[in-house]
């Protein structure tokens, strides 16, 4: 959405409150033995008592109020009582919500526990891709030089990018225009980032796959050449110079 006046940014930067401290309350609150299912539905709780609505119940009737992914899964993860986390587990959590007309998205990557598969290295290159992409964002700079930006930054840590997968635009729905900031450069792609536009941007770094597939529950994604994933999201305001991270509540780079 374009931010036209002063109680838009104001519910903007609540919303963004929100699931910014969702994201990182769940993270905390993630303990090995525990189902995915009490995780989300312990952010459920949280949501509720800010009186937020889950973005995916509300808009698409997804199975449970956060994408919590684990492991080999990409994105879209469903919570369920018979997903058990371990120790070392690589763990996916995708927050959304709506406040007030407003809506906001992000999500993160971590190691659960010891990191005895050696998982924080894929989730170090993503949060830090991310980090630069934002931090060259600005009005007037093209899509596609950011989506050229983490393509070359993942390659040099040795991983790949989904690229299926794609940041987009959020404010008065949970997606909007623009509708691919993807993970890679699409040559063709003119458009540019606006000045006072709000959009959610990702990361989808991988060790394997470059495609996202759909498994048959109709939700959960897996890479199409197996192998791990891991996203970064913040939900950010475009300026003329460094763009409001809306979204820093999530604490991702602390």
């Amino acid at each position: 959405m374009s931010i036209t006046k002063e109680s838009e940014l104001i519910g903007m930067k609540e919303i963004s409150e929100v699931v910014g401290t969702t994201l990182r309350l769940m993270k905390e609150y993630a303990k090995v033995g525990m189902s995915t299912k009490e995780l989300d539905e312990y952010g459920g709780s949280l949501l509720k008592g800010y009186g937020a609505k889950s973005a995916p119940f509300e808009t698409y009737g997804f199975p449970g109020y956060s994408c919590i992914s684990v492991n080999e899964e990409a994105a879209h993860g469903i919570p369920s009582k018979k997903k058990i986390l371990k120790e070392g587990d690589l763990i996916n959590i995708d927050v959304s919500a709506e406040l007030n007309g407003f809506w906001s998205d992000n999500g993160g990557s971590f190691v659960l526990g010891k990191d005895i598969h050696n998982h924080q290295p894929l989730v170090d290159a993503s949060k830090n891709i991310l980090h630069k992409a934002i931090s060259s964002i600005k009005g007037g700079v093209k899509i596609a030089d950011i989506g050229h930006l983490i393509e070359t930054q993942a390659k040099k840590s040795g991983f790949k990018v989904i690229k299926n997968l794609a940041g987009h635009g959020v404010g008065r729905s949970l997606h909007e225009k623009p509708e691919n900031i993807l993970n890679y450069r699409v040559r063709s792609n003119r458009e540019r980032f606006r000045k006072n536009t709000t959009v959610a941007v990702e990361t989808f770094i991988s060790t394997k796959s470059t495609i996202a597939l759909e498994l048959n529950d109709g939700w959960t994604l897996v890479g199409n050449k197996g192998g791990f994933v891991t996203q970064h999201e913040q939900t950010i305001v475009i300026t003329d110079g460094k763009p409001i991270i809306l979204t820093e509540s999530n604490g991702m780079w602390n």
